[in-house]
């Protein structure tokens, strides 16, 4: 016997082979065709710009990795500066709060308590 989830009563209900293997209205369809892209054309640059720039901004990945291979001993995470710095201070300051909270609450849990 198939079962099929019937909606209505919210129960397990006896159906059909083909209702039990396409529940709830799902039938096997015919494949949608695919949506047309919406930037296929060619990308056009504003007036004033090179033909040959392809983009709007400046690239800045020669100088970002002038910054962040350069062998000063920091680790990639402090590189960026006071704004890093500040971050992974904050992140690690609640790290250890949150380790310690954890520590008092399992050991708050852990003692009996009085009946009275």
């Amino acid at each position: 016997m198939y079962y099929k989830f019937d909606g209505i009563t919210q129960k397990l209900a006896g159906s059909s082979a083909r209702a039990a293997y396409f529940p709830q209205g799902l039938k096997p369809g015919i494949p949608a065709e695919p949506a047309p892209l919406i930037f296929a054309g060619p990308t056009r640059v504003g007036a004033g710009h090179s033909p040959d720039a392809a983009f709007m901004g400046i690239n800045t990945v020669r100088e970002l990795q002038k910054l962040f291979q350069k062998p000063d001993g920091l680790p990639v995470h402090l590189k960026g500066g006071y704004a890093d710095k500040l971050l992974y201070r904050i992140t690690m300051a609640l790290a250890l709060g949150g380790t310690l909270y954890t520590l008092v609450a399992l050991y708050l849990a852990a003692q009996p308590q009085n009946r009275k």
